[in-house]
């Protein structure tokens, strides 16, 4: 099945960001889904928020949202991540047919993207633009823990953000509402916490946004970014899947996991926080 893409993109990140190995890959998520504990969930899982680090610096905390879909079953995944890469347009998608990982080809739902793409033109004047052979991690981070949580192949929607203000998140949620309400989708949202501040500082500015996602409240995210008490480097992704997710009837935000680098490091003077997080819908 996976030889019928031809235009395929290939992995910038497998053999540093995570192993390039599939045995050791597979092998070391699936340890920190052992590792982690199964958070107990009031409902029916619309999405997670996971951070995107290296897998040795995030990937436990990542499991414990991880490990709330495992073994279930999605015809398709919207992961919306920031971008770390300049590019002269607001919101981004990829121009190939599928990704690749050491785990096998993930291939793109490009009616949905192309879906997503005319509505967001509709309703913010600014479409998808196609990139080719990007080096952006936050997205494809995500992709082989969901290659081992997921029992059956899914496909993925993917969107990446430069522009993250307030504005523009909401419209991306809206659109992603109304594009994936007939399909069995999950979305992730994917971004890392605060970045570069001495271990305990870092703590209050997390535990600032945390309080914020763990309320439900994407416009707390903004006032916490405009006065300064709190940071997320895909602040806009996180809100854009909470609006989604609230507008398809999600009512409640479960935090299931926090920690920094200096969990690995033990380099507390400058650390970056990571939070993990699953969007429920009450039966």
């Amino acid at each position: 099945m996976e030889t019928k893409f031809t235009n395929i993109r290939p992995s910038p990140i497998a053999g540093t960001w995570y192993s390039a190995d599939p045995s050791e890959l597979r092998g070391s998520i699936e340890g920190y889904l052992k590792e982690a504990e199964p958070p107990d969930l009031p409902g029916e899982v619309i999405a997670l928020i996971v951070p995107h680090a290296g897998h040795h610096y995030s990937g436990l905390v990542a499991a414990y949202a991880f490990k709330a879909i495992l073994g279930n079953q999605y015809d398709n995944v919207a992961i919306v991540a920031p971008s770390h890469y300049y590019y002269a347009r607001a919101f981004l998608t990829s121009a190939h047919q599928a990704y690749e990982t050491p785990l096998g080809i993930v291939p793109i739902e490009q009616a949905a993207v192309a879906e997503i793409s005319k509505s967001l033109q509709a309703e913010l004047g600014i479409g998808l633009t196609s990139v080719a052979n990007d080096e952006e991690h936050s997205l494809e981070i995500e992709l082989p823990f969901l290659q081992c949580v997921l029992p059956k192949p899914f496909s993925l929607i993917p969107i990446m953000l430069l522009e993250q203000s307030a504005w523009a998140a909401q419209g991306i949620g809206k659109v992603l509402a109304a594009t994936l309400q007939a399909h069995k989708t999950l979305m992730v949202a994917s971004s890392d916490l605060s970045h570069f501040h001495p271990e305990e500082h870092a703590n209050q500015l997390d535990r600032a946004v945390l309080a914020e996602i763990g309320a439900f409240n994407p416009e707390g995210l903004y006032a916490l970014k405009a006065s300064g008490a709190g940071q997320a480097c895909g602040l806009g992704a996180i809100a854009a899947v909470m609006w989604a997710a609230k507008a398809l009837g999600a009512d409640q935000v479960t935090v299931v996991n926090y920690n920094t680098s200096a969990a690995v490091t033990h380099d507390r003077s400058s650390v970056v926080g990571y939070g993990a997080a699953v969007i429920t819908k009450s039966a």
